[in-house]
């Protein structure tokens, strides 16, 4: 497993399965959370990192989405440590087999019940601040994507929002993608956030991507029209 400092307070853990598969560890405050946990193979290496950098304990993990390429390390790292998962209250009945996930004909439970809590959101629905990051909820490759924004470090963990190529935003896979309008469309965050780094579960860095976001949204956007 490769790994990789992203910026101050975020390093980035790579495994490959015919395509990359990255997750992240952000520390906070002496603690220290994992975005998204990847492939089953990925468990051992994940802790011994975390017990290395000695920055503090893994205290939750926070999920993009709930497909199966970013839920693998959860079971094998609850053996091991008591720890809460999150992810979006949208995603949770599809990740934990309540309901199919649009484009599959069967529920999967990919998660156990029992330890997913929802992201904590404020009267009005906004999702609120844990472990230092900030989530935003990013619709389209799944029912309840959520991207994270360390604001900070000026870093977006997009998850599956995007992939990327030579460097450029690229659209998420299509065939595990459930409405790629929506998905094209929640990219708009990039406006709005302005990161200066955007990671991606399938890919690598893409630098000031806020410079390119009007031509991947017409480009992506104009390919579905055609």
């Amino acid at each position: 497993m490769k790994v990789k400092q992203v910026s101050e307070h975020i390093w980035s853990l790579r495994t490959w399965m015919l395509i990359p598969v990255h997750v992240w560890v952000v520390v906070d405050k002496g603690e220290v959370t994992l975005v998204d946990a990847g492939m089953p193979n990925m468990a051992k290496g994940i802790l011994t990192f975390i017990e290395k950098l000695n920055m503090g304990p893994l205290k939750r993990i926070l999920l993009t989405h709930g497909h199966l390429d970013h839920i693998g390390a959860i079971k094998p790292i609850s053996n091991k440590l008591k720890v809460p998962v999150y992810a979006h209250r949208i995603e949770n009945p599809y990740m934990t087999g309540e309901l199919p996930y649009p484009k599959r004909k069967k529920p999967e439970q990919n998660v156990s019940k029992e330890i997913v809590r929802s992201l904590p959101e404020d009267e009005t629905g906004n999702l609120l601040q844990i472990g230092g990051l900030t989530p935003y909820h990013t619709p389209g490759h799944s029912p309840g994507h959520v991207a994270y924004y360390h604001e900070k470090d000026q870093v977006l963990l997009a998850g599956d929002l995007f992939t990327s190529k030579k460097g450029k935003l690229k659209r998420p896979i299509s065939i595990f993608t459930a409405d790629m309008n929506e998905a094209i469309k929640s990219s708009a965050i990039i406006k709005d956030l302005k990161p200066e780094k955007v990671e991606v579960c399938h890919g690598y860095t893409v630098l000031n991507p806020s410079d390119h976001i009007e031509e991947y949204m017409e480009k992506s956007l104009g390919s579905i029209l055609q």
